[in-house]
């Protein structure tokens, strides 16, 4: 088009109202509202006429008629409509094989805990309602039973994320006292949370001992003195060292703390409530076992290898649960009703004993190298049916999954990965197509290939994948 057509062309441009009566922005109105339809097809229609005033090419460019100038807005208000809801919150298919992959959320919930969420929590709830009396409850009471009866602790309670939870321990049990910990475990667990950062914050003493790879029981019993108010033991959640390491076992600390009327205290990270070792998970604290090494008391994460919603569990001794309770800090660190309730439908797989089953993190981490192969063999056999053409290429190749989340990082169980080739993609090319799908596909790239781990990916999301496929 050359400058003298761009005036009729001009004429031509559809306006707002008239973009915004098509069946493309009609179908869009709920996925964005009408208000910020209007507003995109206003900028749509705006970018479309700087580009006309700005034309140069020849007649040859393309139809501007009033009905081809129409059908281009169409297609650049719905583009701008799905770039619009891609912004927040979304669902993804998560095929990189990370269990717990903490830019997706962590640990993804069970249909039960779903279930609790939208049908239980969503609207009105018992929160802190007691229906047999019509008085005031306790917010969380059914979750606290449930840990106390899973970790043999005698009481518990439940704050709004691990973190959160040594921050309360720290600042109601240990400040303006001293707390021992070992050299090894002044760690950083991820988003620059430091364990001396948030020692200095609650008001505590740091007391190193030992070295980074060794410390030994007497490095303890040196350390305490009348300021002395906790020891503390912290799980390296996201490494580990190895090699020349010595550290004592958790009951030889309780035996030193308590023969001098001291408070143990644990933070276990991830921490498991039951034993994984089966699963390639035995360097992870088992709750109940800290807690039967006499640890006062232990916090935990709930989003974690647990499988439920972000939450700092703790358990331990009874009146140090009610001491962090009364707390004014405990009521700007406590979960709210929607973590509550997939926590307590998440404990209740755990107390039926079902939540291999039940629990999709661990059904992730359970499932043997054998079925995956044949999870997989399956995937392939099916697309090949559907597809229709070769530009996509998919074959079988061996790998590993990871735990994620700064639990369990030695572990890393065996699979069978799906591998990518395509004749008009290269690799980064390949990967972004799938990450800016509807759902996104996050996969991984190796060897110059991107990698589909059908480990992570749910049941109900596989033919969402046969789809994205086809259409590549």
């Amino acid at each position: 088009m050359n400058r003298d057509e761009t005036p009729s062309a001009l004429r031509a441009l559809p306006s707002v109202d008239s973009l915004l009566r098509t069946d493309v922005a009609l179908s869009l109105v709920d996925l964005v509202g009408r208000q910020q339809l209007t507003s995109l097809a206003r900028a749509v229609t705006e970018e479309m006429r700087a580009t006309l005033q700005e034309a140069r090419a020849t007649s040859e460019n393309g139809d501007r008629s009033r009905e081809a100038l129409l059908a281009e807005a169409a297609i650049r208000l719905e583009r701008a409509c799905l770039q619009e809801a891609s912004v927040g919150l979304r669902h993804v298919i998560n095929a990189s094989g990370v269990i717990l992959h903490t830019n997706l959320g962590r640990a993804p919930l069970s249909n039960a805990a779903i279930r609790a969420v939208s049908n239980d929590a969503a609207r009105y709830s018992t929160l802190e309602y007691e229906t047999e009396t019509g008085m005031r409850g306790r917010r969380g009471a059914r979750v606290e039973e449930l840990l106390k009866q899973l970790t043999g602790a005698e009481s518990a309670m439940v704050v709004n994320n691990c973190a959160a939870a040594v921050l309360l321990v720290l600042s109601v049990i240990a400040r303006n006292g001293e707390t021992i910990i070992s050299r090894g475990e002044l760690v950083e667990i991820g988003g620059d949370f430091r364990v001396p950062d948030v020692m200095a914050q609650s008001g505590t003493k740091l007391v190193e001992v030992g070295a980074t790879n060794r410390t030994r029981l007497a490095d303890y019993e040196r350390a305490i003195t009348a300021q002395t108010s906790l020891v503390m033991r912290v799980h390296p959640s996201n490494f580990r060292i190895v090699g020349f390491t010595q550290v004592p076992t958790l009951e030889q600390l309780a035996d030193v703390a308590h023969s001098k009327e001291i408070l143990l205290y644990e933070d276990a990270g991830s921490g498991v409530l039951v034993d994984l070792s089966e699963y390639g998970i035995g360097d992870e604290p088992v709750i109940s076992q800290s807690i039967a090494a006499g640890a006062d008391i232990v916090s935990f994460s709930g989003d974690k290898l647990l499988g439920s919603a972000q939450a700092g569990l703790i358990v331990g001794r009874a009146a140090l649960i009610e001491r962090l309770r009364r707390a004014p800090l405990y009521r700007a660190l406590r979960a709210d009703k929607l973590a509550l309730a997939a926590l307590e439908a998440t404990l209740q797989s755990y107390a039926r004993g079902t939540y291999l089953d039940e629990v999709p993190a661990l059904r992730m981490l359970a499932i043997s190298p054998q079925q995956l192969e044949e999870r997989a063999r399956d995937f392939l056999a099916h697309h090949a049916s559907k597809k229709s053409s070769d530009a996509l290429g998919l074959e079988i190749v061996e790998g590993h999954s990871a735990i994620g989340g700064g639990a369990a990082p030695t572990t890393h169980p065996r699979t069978t990965l799906i591998a990518l080739t395509h004749t008009a993609l290269g690799v980064e090319a390949l990967e972004r197509a799938l990450r800016k799908s509807f759902p996104p596909v996050i996969a991984r790239i190796a060897d110059d290939k991107v990698l589909l781990d059908l480990r992570t990916v749910m049941e109900d999301e596989v033919e969402d994948l046969f789809r994205i496929l086809l259409s590549l």
